[in-house]
């Protein structure tokens, strides 16, 4: 009757446990970098998105990504409210595993791909403002923007762009929307003053999105074989070579290694290894790994101090630019030695050709999801004002804007 393979069908399942925490994991990551007084703010921004995404994507999120192609731009909506979505394999996607799991499995991004904006807003934006505002980003941005890569029919896709688990459509779309939202939003105030209130639950929320992100990577090769094992291997082995390298800048640049800056370049290597974990080989992780560490770090360092912007959390500075570093990494290290589907490989082989696609399939993420994101906020802002009134971040969001402390009564 299918072809369903049981052993990939419950590896999926495992893997879409893994990334499903992912998002709490986020927001730990993230509420451990704020004050004692955003603490509780920061955490619903995270699962706000997991709330609202899953209900967006039972209605029309999963048809626009994956449904019959409409001029290379988006799905149609053939599968509304998944209808018509079964346990029959779609073998466009996942011949192996039922269509419902490859559905489950692709919420899971996009949940915490609107999540990620989080990072570069909190402490300052309004929580029924941001909430209206992921469910028509996630529509109107990622939606398109999975469909130009990984819908059949794609665009981005047809051109022979590489992205094996959303260096594109979840790295470089959320962290540059994370950039124009911040900037959009203005800084804090008294932003020199603003120091993380706890490093342990940031530490902790950096190992949980490490732990979930071989679901996340591995996952991605939708069934158990060599390309899953290598994703394995190499989202390890970058991750930790980001590390190294973020730490090693900070200590030639500040003369001390941070935990703050470990957790930082954790996070760096999984967001570059992303676009290229099925296609590039172990050693080439290690190099990617290293250069994603480093170039992080000064995007974080030096470029926002350079140009005055708040990304509160490095929200742009770890996924923008190290979505955008994994994407040419990829363009440069890829090897149909490794997996075949790739289609050429990359810059280290001789072919050019690769990494122009990559190119361009970046700068198209990146223009649109920025003038999007500008207009979906200059929209929402008419309806809802996006930002909370000087007393209310004065007070701290978790009191103003939800009537609770995160700490009890002396948690200022």
């Amino acid at each position: 009757m299918n072809n369903i393979n049981g052993a990939d069908t419950t590896f999926i399942i495992f893997s879409t446990v893994l990334v499903f925490l992912m998002t709490p994991g986020l927001a730990l990551f993230y509420a451990g970098m704020v004050r004692r007084k955003n603490v509780l703010s920061t955490t619903a921004k995270s699962y706000a998105a997991m709330v609202l995404i899953s209900i967006q994507w039972l209605l029309i999120g999963y048809t626009l990504c994956f449904g019959t192609d409409i001029g290379g731009l988006v799905g149609n909506f053939q599968w509304f409210g998944l209808n018509g979505v079964g346990f029959e394999p779609n073998a466009d996607y996942a011949a192996t595993i039922p269509q419902q799991a490859f559905v489950i499995f692709q919420l899971m991004f996009a949940i915490i791909t609107p999540a990620l904006i989080s990072g570069a807003v909190v402490e300052r934006m309004n929580f029924l403002a941001f909430s209206i505002f992921i469910v028509l980003w996630s529509t109107l941005v990622y939606d398109p923007i999975a469909h130009w890569m990984w819908g059949v029919g794609g665009w981005i896709r047809n051109l022979g762009a590489l992205d094996f688990a959303g260096g594109n459509v979840v790295h470089i779309s959320s962290g540059v929307s994370a950039l124009v939202a911040a900037i959009m939003l203005g800084k804090r105030k008294k932003l020199e003053t603003i120091t993380p209130h706890n490093l342990p639950m940031t530490f902790l929320g950096a190992g949980l999105l490490w732990f979930g992100w071989f679901g996340f990577n591995a996952g991605s090769a939708l069934a158990i074989n060599d390309i899953a094992f290598n994703a394995f291997i190499t989202t390890n082995t970058a991750t930790a070579a980001a590390a190294i390298g973020w730490s090693a800048c900070e200590y030639f640049h500040r003369g001390k290694v941070t935990c703050l800056g470990i957790a930082s370049g954790i996070v760096a290597g999984l967001v570059a290894i992303t676009p290229g974990a099925g296609f590039v080989t172990p050693l080439s992780s290690l190099v990617i790994g290293l250069g994603g560490g480093a170039i992080c770090f000064c995007g974080v360092t030096f470029i926002k101090h350079k140009f005055g912007y708040d990304d509160a959390l490095d929200a742009f500075g770890c996924h923008g630019i190290g979505g955008m570093w994994g994407g040419i990494a990829t363009g440069i290290f890829a090897s149909t030695t490794v997996n075949a589907a790739a289609g050429q490989s990359g810059l280290y082989y001789g072919n050019i050709k690769l990494l122009g696609v990559q190119l361009i399939a970046m700068l198209a993420t990146i223009v649109y999801s920025a003038l999007m994101t500008f207009l979906i906020l200059k929209v929402v802002d008419k309806f809802i004002k996006i930002r909370v009134s000087d007393e209310e971040e004065n007070s701290g969001l978790d009191v103003s804007l939800h009537g609770e402390e995160g700490y009890g009564p002396l948690g200022v």
